[in-house]
């Protein structure tokens, strides 16, 4: 990859992290229902699962589905499986007062292994590696998984702090129940465009 393609990868990588989508979702919940420093191992964990699955996709599991277009489908029913239960847990979340002892955040490995039946993550680095690295050498997709590493934490931690904008009005049960709600609809929501629901 030439120097110049640098500042298109970097804000492609960037729009791809901050944007609405499962790891953000899940993020802005987490920030409400247990603080922005109890959230800092998932957000350390989606950076570094980010940057793993671009480098591993760049060197060889995107020819793996390229060669077996089924495994597609695979991955789309764990994806829709594992979702719709995390919506679940996100929508059945304790009160605030009762999640310091009832309920924690994702682990830095939970969240890191999350990237691997997230469609949105699988979108992304098959679409950078695609576009920054398409000859897929090591150093090309070395530097793609670099400016994932170096954008994605900065990206995403903007959604975990407005979680915690909002988690002293959540303090109220009826207003937190209402909200983790929402969150686990709009977390099932996101995977209508990822997968390819859409018209």
């Amino acid at each position: 990859m030439s120097f110049p393609l640098l500042p298109g990868l970097l804000g492609f990588a960037f729009a791809a992290t901050v944007t609405p989508g499962p790891n953000n979702l899940m993020l802005m919940a987490s920030g409400a229902n247990f603080g922005f420093r109890r959230t800092l191992p998932h957000m350390l964990g989606i950076a570094g699962g980010i940057t793993l699955m671009a480098l591993l996709v760049g060197v060889g599991l995107m020819a793996l589905f390229e060669a077996v277009p089924s495994l597609n489908l695979v991955l789309k029913g764990l994806s829709v499986m594992y979702m719709l239960w995390l919506a679940f847990k996100i929508a059945t979340a304790a009160p605030v007062k009762q999640s310091a002892t009832g309920g924690r955040p994702l682990t830095f490995l939970q969240a890191a292994a999350f990237q691997w039946v997230n469609p949105k993550a699988w979108a992304m680095c098959m679409s950078a590696v695609t576009l920054y690295a398409p000859d897929r050498s090591l150093l090309s997709v070395a530097v793609v998984a670099g400016a994932f590493s170096v954008v994605c934490f900065p990206s995403i931690s903007v959604w975990a702090w407005f979680g915690t904008v909002v988690r002293q009005w959540l303090s109220n049960p009826v207003r937190l129940r209402v909200f983790n709600i929402a969150m686990a609809a709009l977390l099932v929501a996101s995977l209508y465009p990822v997968l390819g629901l859409g018209a």
